[in-house]
């Protein structure tokens, strides 16, 4: 028994020490995994450390900030430039009831932890082993250095590396939330947060946010529209209170119960706050089209790029300041009232203009319409941009995406920097219909002979054939469904912009093609201030800016041959002879190989006429009289070069932008709104010529001032000559209908091209200049008769209308009530033709000079009495056609001339 005793004890002790060492095994082994576990964790702090942003990255978070342009108040925004609409707003901006509902229902305790909150970390722990919903355990600091610096796409990942995935962006944002804590106060946490939260529908950040979808301020939210913006903050894709109103008013709800229940909030508020509605009928999203100056907004865009490039001002790393992402803000001259004024003359008169030119073309097709002048090559030339129109959609992108793609992509790879585009399919279709197309290209400059090298060898290749093959069914497609009828929106007069209707696609190109455009701009004279930009009747459907487009200028460019004239000693008293006025070969400095004898539209009145009255009605023959003493055109390049106009800069085909040829007195120059609103402003500022500026100030996102604008002004005409053009501007539309009626002190020239392409108006005011051009972007798309097409009636009732409005608003920066003032001292020319004697120019009988200028007597042009306008009116030379006069031998002599305008 005692034996068996020992036994026994012997085996326990055994056992016991086996036990006592598998215990001490399993402890050391427990212990290494938990040094393990700690070195992991010490390891992935140290490593995340340096793999999460620096302190000196987050002192300067990279998002994408839109530019904000400033009116001229500095304090109306016009609209914003970006890539995401983000503007950020400051903590004081911020409502407190938005802010205590963000803490109240993301982070209760934010202003007790340090970015991150250890309680509920181990609540979310404990959920996690007892598999329960515990809620979130990130903080509002966690969840900004989500949005921040986070990359969380964990697509195509299996479990494991899911899980470590998450392991490790989530370690990565604790870290960084500590981090941010201590760059950053309490309120700029709250502010950044609210300002980088995509709310989505194109409103990133509270300020967009609000913007969109209660169309107010931050600062002027509600209470329950706060508690929206909170119950977004957990999914703005799924609480969208446009596209799911009722579940995101139950999550609001949810919001302001926790407001309640942490104390921001009494019961009673929070119960009123519940049963109101979510109303969004504000709601509108925003786009580059949307706001004041359109068109303005988007040309500002490539100067600011191009003022802060060329002037070396970079951020501090070196890099180029970015427009679209930096937060730059733009103060520019802008006055948001004659802007929105310049808006609604624009659509009063443009409708109305629009409706008359619908009902001239109803049953008339521009593209194929045919006049006594119109040859083959024309109506090719206007079905080729046509069919370049159809080709340029996003609708034939994507069937030629489809049918031709892959087939193109193999044969670009074939040649090193090629792209295959159609017109070059089309070349090829042509050479292999008939051989010699590409050499008679090439010798009118049309193609690279290395592209032409290349064409050859794909129309030899072996991908030709299936090539064409693709082609001609991609046209066949094309001509398919361009000519299907499809609902669709088109542009309109109205409040939204466009109208909803069915037309078949390729109608819908010849409708937009078919609207008359306009391009108007207004400046103060003496500041060179840009008050008003309109650059098309709708930046949606048309983004083409016609203030800084080249179209032919017509008679608005004469005052510049008269302000020569004067400046050289002549009086507007002089007389000329309306007849017909030729510049012989060999004549003056002129250089022509042929005689050149311009017309007036109205053919010669044969009496005589003053430069007051040659002006007025606008009388080629004046011009030619003019130009014919000054026996160059040196002296009117040399003002309009001062007056701001580059006289010696080149159009990309070499030819000079105001040529030396005399048909430049009759307007054969292609100019811009820009700069003839310009050059016409020193006439209304006493001769003192001040460029357009329309960008005062440039600062970052920090408020530091990174460019400001000085103006530049020169003296570009004495005094006296420009008040004498003062008056004779004013004596051009004394009684001209609109114009007659306002209170300002006014002058004023119109301007008609060939066939009436181009009308304008220039207007100047002492307080004010308006240029405006109106016309088609295509040629062809113009008025029939001078009646309709003429700048009096295309351009002029713009000003009237826009200047009414202006005089009625009583601005502070526009008094209707100031008047040019004559300079002081001996003007030295004669403005009353009663004491003038002629000195008796070439061809004009002293005898036959006026008795007196009466400036109370008016004649508009319009309503002259020269002859009736020929049924097929005489053409208005263009720069390049063979009606100008050449400084090169041309075979035979022109006849040709401007219109009366």
């Amino acid at each position: 028994m005692a034996d068996y005793r020992e036994n026994t004890d012997a085996q326990k002790q055994r056992e016991w020490a086996i036990r006592a060492e598998k215990h001490e095994l399993w402890a050391r082994r427990m212990w290494r995994i938990f040094y393990g576990v700690l070195a992991v964790l010490f390891l992935s702090i140290v490593t995340f450390s340096f793999l999460t942003p620096s302190f000196k990255k987050l002192e300067d978070p990279s998002l994408n900030l839109a530019s904000e342009v400033i009116a001229g108040d500095d304090t109306t925004v016009l609209g914003r430039i970006y890539v995401q609409n983000r503007a950020p707003v400051t903590f004081n901006q911020l409502p407190k009831n938005l802010l205590a509902a963000l803490i109240a229902t993301e982070d209760k305790r934010f202003y007790e932890h340090a970015g991150v909150d250890p309680e509920a970390l181990a609540r979310v722990v404990k959920g996690v082993f007892l598999r329960q919903k515990q809620g979130g355990g990130s903080t509002l600091t966690m969840q900004l250095a989500k949005l921040l610096y986070s990359d969380r796409d964990f697509k195509n990942m299996n479990f494991l590396e899911k899980a470590l995935g998450y392991y490790y962006r989530k370690l990565s944002e604790m870290i960084t939330a500590v981090k941010l804590e201590r760059a950053y106060t309490k309120e700029e946490i709250l502010t950044m947060y609210l300002n980088t939260y995509d709310f989505g529908n194109n409103a990133p950040g509270i300020r967009a946010a609000s913007e969109v979808y209660f169309a107010k301020k931050p600062e002027n939210l509600t209470l329950e529209e706060s508690a929206t913006f909170v119950a977004m903050c957990n999914n703005s894709s799924l609480f969208n209170p446009v596209r799911r109103n009722e579940k995101t008013r139950t999550r609001r709800n949810l919001v302001l119960d926790r407001t309640f229940t942490a104390g921001f909030i009494n019961r009673a508020t929070c119960e009123a706050a519940k049963k109101t509605a979510l109303d969004v009928s504000k709601f509108k999203t925003v786009s580059h089209n949307d706001g004041l100056a359109t068109y303005f907004r988007t040309t500002i865009a490539e100067d600011v790029k191009r003022l802060l490039k060329e002037r070396g001002i970079t951020k501090s790393d070196g890099s180029n300041y970015d427009v679209y992402r930096d937060g730059l803000k733009i103060y520019t001259t802008i006055e948001p009232q004659m802007q929105i004024m310049a808006e609604e003359a624009l659509k009063e008169h443009m409708s109305a203009l629009q409706a008359k030119f619908f009902r001239v073309w109803k049953g008339k097709d521009p593209w194929t319409y045919r006049d006594a002048e119109t040859t083959d090559d024309m109506i090719r030339i206007r079905l080729g941009t046509l069919d370049a129109q159809i080709r340029g959609s996003d609708r034939y992108g994507l069937l030629r995406d489809k049918i031709l793609d892959d087939l193109v992509s193999k044969i670009e790879d074939e040649f090193e920097n090629f792209t295959l585009m159609d017109s070059d399919i089309i070349n090829m279709l042509r050479e292999e219909a008939k051989s010699g197309h590409f050499d008679a290209m090439m010798k009118t400059n049309s193609i690279n002979p290395k592209r032409v090298d290349i064409l050859l060898k794909i129309l030899r290749g072996e991908y030709w054939r299936e090539l064409r093959v693709r082609w001609n069914a991609l046209q066949a497609q094309v001509k398919l469904d361009f000519n299907k009828p499809a609902k669709m929106k088109v542009f309109a007069y109205n409040a939204a912009g466009e109208k909803d209707t069915v037309m078949t696609p390729l109608d819908s190109i010849r409708y937009h093609k078919m609207h008359m455009q306009i391009g108007s701009l207004g400046v103060d004279p003496t500041s060179g201030h840009v008050k008003f930009w309109v650059g098309g009747v709708g930046h949606k459907y048309f983004q083409f800016d016609h203030v800084k487009s080249e179209r032919q200028v017509g008679s608005t460019f004469k005052p510049f041959v008269y302000a020569a004239a004067i400046d050289l000693g002549m009086s507007p008293c002089k007389t000329i002879h309306d007849v017909a006025q030729t510049i012989g070969v060999g004549e003056g400095s002129f250089g022509l190989s042929s005689a050149w004898t311009p017309k007036n539209s109205g053919g010669y009145s044969g009496g005589y006429m003053n430069l007051w009255d040659a002006l007025k009605e606008s009388k080629n023959t004046a011009s030619v009289a003019l130009l014919k003493e000054m026996g160059s055109t040196t002296r009117i390049r040399e003002i309009v070069n001062e007056l701001g106009i580059p006289v010696d800069a080149k159009f990309a085909n070499g030819q000079l932008r105001v040529p030396r040829n005399p048909a430049i007195c009759l307007g054969a120059v292609d100019l811009q709104v820009f700069e003839m609103t310009g050059a016409y402003s020193a006439f209304a500022n006493q001769g003192m010529f001040v460029r357009p500026m329309y960008i005062s100030k440039i600062t970052d996102k920090g408020g530091r001032v990174l460019y400001q604008g000085i103006a530049e002004r020169r003296q570009a005409l004495p005094k006296n000559v420009a008040y004498v053009m003062q008056r004779m501007l004013k004596y051009n539309v004394k009684a001209a209908p609109g114009v007659n009626s306002l209170k300002s002190d006014v002058g004023g020239k119109t301007g008609t091209t060939n066939d009436y392409r181009d009308g304008w108006f220039m207007g100047i005011t002492p307080n004010l200049v308006v240029g405006t051009w109106v016309g088609g972007e295509d040629q062809w798309i113009r008025f029939l008769t001078i009646a309709d097409g003429q700048g009096s009636a295309m351009a002029r009732p713009f000003f009237a209308k826009f200047m009414n409005k202006v005089e009625k608003a009583n601005l502070r920066t526009y008094d209707p009530n100031t008047r040019f003032t004559e300079p002081e001292g001996d003007l030295g020319i004669i403005l009353d033709c009663s004491q003038y004697q002629e000195t008796g120019p070439s061809g004009i009988p002293t005898e036959s000079v006026p008795t007196e200028f009466n400036p109370n007597r008016f004649q508009d042009e319009e309503q002259s009495s020269r002859t009736p306008v020929p049924a097929t009116p005489t053409k208005t030379p263009t720069t390049g056609n063979p009606s100008v006069p050449a400084t090169k031998k041309k075979p035979k002599a022109v006849d040709d001339g401007f219109g009366g305008e």
